[in-house]
């Protein structure tokens, strides 16, 4: 590893207080994480060796933040807005993420999802500046010397990927890496991670997509997608190298594919600071809104049947932690397992089924306990037999398959239901089970929803309903944040669980039904900040964590803020 171009100066309360750096003149234009363009200051100017190379107005971050705001409004598609964006993260890191924060909620799915798995597909065609790291698989036996070959010097997080299970687009081979990218631009805007200890990583294991495969532009290897124990081999590698290089780092699995999500996790989250955010994550959020709609009903989690639509990594990743959570509110195991149903494509999962993945098991119902019902083909159960005969208080899609929350199946639930808990949580929009607008028109408005996409707010009966966003960027920033802050060994079910809580305990809905289930996006610094302390403090109560003498402290030591601190040549 080169020498460091720069460190930040703190003061005693962990604020960064300036910048000092061995770069000047064109070196430290050319390097997004120190250029400040015109922000530079004419003492800065003069002692950096810049004078003459900028025009001699100096603007303030915000003045600058108009400006680029300005022609991003200019760009004609999200892709293009992306790539726009890209372009300013490649020459002034500091004001990408100062703009994006000023307009988060507007730009987030822009530099995320939905927009990123447009970004992701079009990767050959629209080769961006290199960030991330290529782990190839015929390169196995160099991954301790490509590691060394990063961008940033000390890492606290990692976010890998496959790149096979990419959102709702699959197998996307190398492409995969913008993910990564995007999904760590999400920590630092969301709860304030420093964007130069970060590390995004493609595993190239080859791919499975046949366009991929026969397109002359493809960059990736161009083999089909290793499996078995050459797999298990190279994962392997990879995190023994990754634990030797950077033993306090925090592994972000991220859009791994069915069959190895679920296998690396375990197989590793004990081993490293582990987490992923497809099941964790996404299940974390997902369990808050169902604990948020309980509250705001009045009723009790524990006296809900469940019934799930899509029973993938997601799906069945949820229902682990609703089941956890049941046990922690006084079920037996196999009590919480008997509230839970899953739905896949072969209609509810039933024991004697023959495509059962391990993680599925523990939900699938005997056929005894569903002979009696009416239903129109044993041989598969569908969404509305379930839901007929079910009769559930929470209603949760994870599917990708648009409208699957019909009037029949919506209607039918509300019938039984006082307030249904109803949560479409495929994205992107186009995959959503169902709009907001029509669960809302179908319940007569006594519905409790929240959404796995953005949805514009909904006009019913004079009122104006913001839409809760089911986004996992609400818990997973928070959560890394802690883990970074503490150096936490593992990331544990009660660390999750508590991270679940905090966000819950922010819900509007908590004193008003009416409400949105989830607290505003324009709110995640503060809810980040508050999900670190719980996590923080139950990382030590489970003994993954030394005490801190001052947790805010170290919370502030490892933040970072999207602002133009004072530069200093060093000696």
């Amino acid at each position: 590893m080169s020498r460091k171009a720069f460190h930040y100066v703190r003061n005693s309360d962990g604020k960064i207080s300036h910048l000092e750096t061995w770069v000047s003149g064109k070196m430290i234009q050319n390097n997004a994480k120190l250029n400040k363009s015109t922000g530079f200051t004419h003492e800065e100017r003069n002692q950096l060796q810049l004078s003459g190379r900028l025009p001699y107005r100096v603007e303030t971050i915000d003045e600058q933040a108009q400006r680029f705001y300005q022609q991003y409004l200019e760009q004609p598609t999200n892709l293009s807005k992306n790539l726009y964006l890209d372009d300013l993260h490649n020459s002034n890191e500091t004001l990408f993420y100062y703009l994006i924060g000023k307009h988060l909620k507007e730009m987030l799915p822009i530099i995320y999802t939905p927009t990123v798995g447009e970004a992701v597909e079009q990767f050959s065609l629209e080769l961006r500046r290199t960030r991330g790291l290529y782990l190839a698989y015929p390169e196995k036996d160099n991954i301790a010397e490509m590691l060394d070959n990063r961008l940033n010097s000390e890492v606290d997080i990692i976010v890998v990927t496959d790149g096979e299970g990419i959102l709702g687009i699959g197998d996307q081979g190398s492409a995969g890496i913008d993910i990564p990218i995007a999904k760590l631009m999400v920590y630092t805007l969301c709860a304030g991670v420093n964007p130069h200890r970060v590390l995004p990583i493609q595993l190239d294991v080859g791919t499975n997509n046949e366009r991929l495969l026969k397109d002359p532009n493809y960059l990736g290897w161009r083999h089909e997608r290793i499996t078995g124990k050459d797999y298990d081999d190279f994962i392997d590698t990879f995190v023994s190298a990754v634990q030797e290089k950077f033993p306090w780092v925090y592994l972000h699995w991220e859009d791994f594919g069915r069959d190895n999500a679920r296998r690396n996790l375990d197989r590793y989250r004990t081993k490293v600071c582990s987490f992923n955010d497809d099941i964790q994550g996404t299940g974390a959020v997902a369990l808050s809104c169902a604990l948020s709609g309980v509250q705001a009903a009045g009723e009790e989690l524990t006296k809900q049947d469940i019934v799930f639509f899509g029973a993938g990594t997601a799906g069945a990743g949820i229902a682990d932690q609703v089941c956890a959570a049941m046990v922690r509110q006084g079920l037996s195991e196999q009590e919480a397992y008997d509230h839970i149903w899953l739905i896949d494509r072969e209609g509810l999962l039933i024991d004697d089924m023959s495509s059962l993945m391990p993680f599925q098991k523990p939900y699938a119902k005997s056929r005894k306990n569903v002979a009696d019902w009416q239903v129109e083909n044993p041989n598969n159960l569908s969404l509305l037999d379930v839901v007929t005969n079910v009769k559930p208080g929470i209603l949760i899609g994870c599917s990708t398959v648009q409208g699957a929350f019909n009037e029949q199946v919506v209607k039918t639930m509300a019938s039984h239901c006082k307030h249904p808990i109803i949560l479409p949580l495929s994205n992107p929009t186009s995959k959503s089970e169902a709009t907001p607008k029509d669960l809302i028109q179908w319940t007569d408005g006594s519905v409790l929803l929240a959404t796995g996409s953005p949805f514009d707010d909904v006009e019913y009966k004079g009122k104006t309903i913001r839409i809760s966003q089911s986004n996992n960027a609400l818990v997973f920033p928070g959560i890394g944040l802690a883990l970074v802050a503490s150096k936490a060994k593992c990331l544990t079910d009660n660390m999750i669980w508590a991270a679940c809580q905090a966000l819950r305990d922010n819900s509007p809905a908590k004193n008003d039904k009416h409400a949105p289930l989830l607290p505003d996006l324009n709110d995640v610094q503060k809810i980040s900040q508050e999900i670190a302390r719980a996590v923080i403090a139950q990382a030590v109560e489970d003994g993954e964590a030394e005490p801190l003498d001052n947790v805010d402290l170290a919370i502030n030591n490892v933040s970072w803020e999207a602002e133009y601190f004072p530069y200093k040549l060093a000696d």
